[in-house]
């Protein structure tokens, strides 16, 4: 019997939460941020990981209480610590953008954060590692370009303008001009200015 209380009692705090978190959403859609902040913030404090996420973006945009990125980066990291791919995305842009660059632990940290959500199919996160592979002091240009091509998929046009540029330059593949042009052309199609540029 105590088991079986045990349980009702886990499946009724999930339940409220999930019901916390949609009322949540709701009430941002309706343009009452206070109260969605409010209903995010009661279901993140039981450990719901979407309500954690949504608190963070609350908190990172300012809606329905005071702009703060150390909050919005405290909540992003509760969520990514339950494996919420968003804000594995978010946590490590933090960790990368907020830290000093020198922090060698954090900076690793982000990495792999980052390379969990574009496994998760985060076009974000896989467009930010395309990028960030092929920028590095030491670019793993091979490594970049398949995130690139994997954010391009994704429908992501600036990504598929990067490919574009990979394919021009031989950066991480054989060099190839017509592959290039078919890149430039879909990112172009896309409404990507800097496609249109390349391509004239």
């Amino acid at each position: 019997l105590e088991e079986a209380a045990f349980q009702l009692q886990q499946i009724f705090r999930i339940d409220i939460s999930i019901a916390l978190n949609i009322l949540g959403i709701e009430s941002m859609r309706a343009g009452h941020y206070r109260v969605a902040y409010t209903c995010f913030k009661l279901a993140a404090d039981r450990g719901y990981s979407k309500a954690q996420f949504n608190v963070g973006l609350c908190y990172e945009h300012g809606r329905g209480t005071e702009k703060d990125l150390e909050k919005a980066a405290f909540y992003y990291y509760h969520a990514a610590s339950s494996r919420h791919p968003m804000a594995q995305y978010r946590y490590a842009r933090y960790l990368l953008c907020h830290r000093p660059e020198n922090e060698w632990d954090g900076h690793q940290k982000a990495v792999t954060l980052l390379e969990q959500a574009a496994t998760a199919g985060i076009t974000e996160a896989q467009a930010y590692l395309g990028v960030f592979y092929m920028r590095g002091l030491q670019p793993k240009e091979k490594r970049g370009l398949k995130y690139l091509l994997l954010a391009a998929k994704n429908g992501d046009a600036q990504s598929r303008y990067h490919v574009g540029v990979c394919y021009e330059k031989g950066l991480g593949v054989q060099q190839n001009l017509a592959e290039a042009m078919k890149h430039y052309r879909q990112s172009a199609a896309a409404g990507n200015r800097n496609a249109r540029e390349r391509l004239r």
